[in-house]
């Protein structure tokens, strides 16, 4: 089978559940995985035929695929800001509105005014470590703590750091039975957000494959998160310090409402889709 007759055979097994475009760009990522041909060279090695050994791997591909499991999961990696982070059915699989969470942090934390060898950064929710670690790669001389209670998704974490080199304080703990004992400049947070009510609709290939525990709120309001960190953000955040959070677009005003009285600046953001999806505070 040469590259070009896989890439047929590749939207073929996989039209009932992609799109041409869809189809197009997971066969590209797996062929270069797997093949070592970057999308350049695979248009020209078309004709190319592909080692037996290949084959079986980017067929098994292909399996796994049809199960609905992502992409990043059977790849164990993604790219987000323009870095590479090791991920798996432990963590979630870093979305594009994170990356506009942290666009929005890094721009203002540079704007604030605060001497960033001085910094000192909460993460709440760790996951794979990509908000922690593309603020220190961004903020090298910032203090950055993250904290996490799922255990394998802090080693997930602190195999992400290990490769990019750089030092993250991680945390195992409950945060929301748990007292913070510091003060800090930034929070920042992407918590579970999601009600227990719309669970039917989320897709199967995020609720099968990614963990709920990072997806669903653990009881039954949708934002005791927001509420504890609030109450945290009181005593736990310096004034004239930020807060940045991605939320659930459909309770912005709800979430917002946490953090009026509070803070001397609080606002609900949008994000590139029209969504209600960032709470930005000063305080």
């Amino acid at each position: 089978m040469t590259v070009s007759e896989f890439k047929k055979y590749f939207k073929l097994e996989l039209s009932p559940l992609y799109n041409d475009s869809e189809s197009t760009f997971l066969c590209s990522v797996f062929i270069q995985r797997i093949v070592g041909l970057n999308s350049f060279h695979q248009r020209k090695s078309a004709d190319q035929p592909l080692l037996i050994d290949d084959q079986q791997k980017l067929i098994a591909a292909i399996a796994e695929l049809k199960t609905g499991r992502p992409y990043q999961q059977i790849l164990g990696e993604t790219e987000f800001y323009g870095m590479l982070f090791f991920v798996n059915e432990h963590v979630l699989i870093p979305r594009p509105e994170t990356e506009e969470l942290l666009e929005m942090a890094i721009r203002t934390i540079r704007n604030s005014g605060f001497q960033t060898q001085n910094l000192k950064i909460l993460d709440i929710g760790t996951g794979s470590g990509v908000i922690p670690l593309v603020l220190k790669k961004h903020f090298p001389e910032a203090e950055i703590s993250s904290v996490d209670f799922s255990e394998k998704a802090l080693e997930t974490a602190k195999r992400n750091a290990e490769y990019h080199q750089l030092e993250i304080n991680f945390i195992h703990a409950d945060y929301l039975n748990s007292e913070l004992t510091e003060v800090y400049d930034v929070i920042i947070s992407n918590p579970p957000y999601i009600g227990m009510e719309e669970e039917t609709e989320i897709a199967d290939s995020v609720k099968e494959f990614e963990p709920k525990m990072a997806l669903f709120s653990p009881v039954q309001d949708a934002l005791i998160f927001y509420r504890k960190i609030a109450a945290d953000s009181k005593q736990h955040l310096k004034d004239n310090g930020l807060l940045f959070l991605e939320i659930n677009q459909k309770l912005g005003s709800e979430t917002l409402d946490l953090y009026i009285d509070s803070f001397a600046e609080a606002q609900l953001i949008k994000d590139l889709s029209e969504n209600d999806r960032f709470i930005f505070g000063r305080k």
